[in-house]
């Protein structure tokens, strides 16, 4: 099975490198679908750079301004050409060491969906942005309450779909609700007459703090618990 890993980048000149070359050397069948989100700090520069040097499997897209992570992957899920989707930050929070244990659900026919779960345990974990734990357990919580799915963590970049998922969604948010808009269509979609299966699987997660370039804040938690309400009730 064909990975498409679709990557969402906006200014991220420090990490974007390193983290291609860390996704081009996993031993995967595979696409990497790298969508610059507008980019103003210098990393267009350092994709043109990477785009010069002929990588395998790498696609850039660029888009011409800056709209939010949500935007940058409806067109990265407009362009893969694989079996399975994975989605991938490109701030270095997330390893693609991880991949094998993303893919096994799937590639065994038990999954539809997988969730890399920061908050199962197994993995790495920087202890560290208390409230921005708390924040995610929540809006979990009141995610799960509308779905009745039992997610640990909603708000994850790790999301692994086969293909036939990823060209179901119609993604509608711009910003970070696309987390919560998502898992509410997830959970409603059905294939010949069953509910799709999703997955947990627990991931290392190497969180950085906003002075390191974290682009969370106050209002998209605001932003997202909207979601949770406009795409299960409405």
């Amino acid at each position: 099975m064909k990975l498409s890993v679709v990557m969402p980048v906006y200014n991220e000149r420090q990490t974007v490198r390193t983290i291609i070359e860390r996704v081009l050397a996993t031993p995967h069948d595979k696409e990497l679908v790298v969508v610059d989100d507008g980019s103003t700090d210098g990393t267009r520069d350092v994709l043109e750079e990477l785009e010069a040097e002929n990588l395998p499997g790498l696609r850039i897209f660029l888009q011409p301004q800056n709209q939010g992570k949500g935007a940058a992957l409806r067109e990265g899920f407009s362009r893969v050409q694989g079996d399975i989707v994975l989605i991938q930050d490109a701030d270095l929070e997330y390893t693609p060491d991880d991949y094998p244990a993303l893919l096994k659900p799937i590639e065994e026919g038990l999954a539809d969906v997988v969730y890399g779960s920061r908050f199962l345990g197994g993995g790495a974990h920087r202890c560290h942005l208390f409230w921005h734990y708390v924040v995610n357990k929540g809006l979990t919580l009141f995610s799960n309450m509308l779905t009745n799915l039992n997610l640990t963590d909603m708000e994850t970049c790790y999301k692994v779909l086969r293909r036939e998922v990823a060209d179901r969604l119609n993604i509608e948010s711009n910003r970070f609700g696309v987390e919560p808009e998502m898992t509410a269509k997830i959970s409603r979609m059905k294939f010949n007459g069953s509910k799709v299966r999703i997955y947990e699987v627990p991931v290392s997660y190497f969180g950085r703090d906003f002075a390191e370039g974290k682009k969370i804040g106050v209002k998209d938690g605001f932003q997202a618990l909207w979601c949770i309400v406009r795409y299960n009730l409405f």
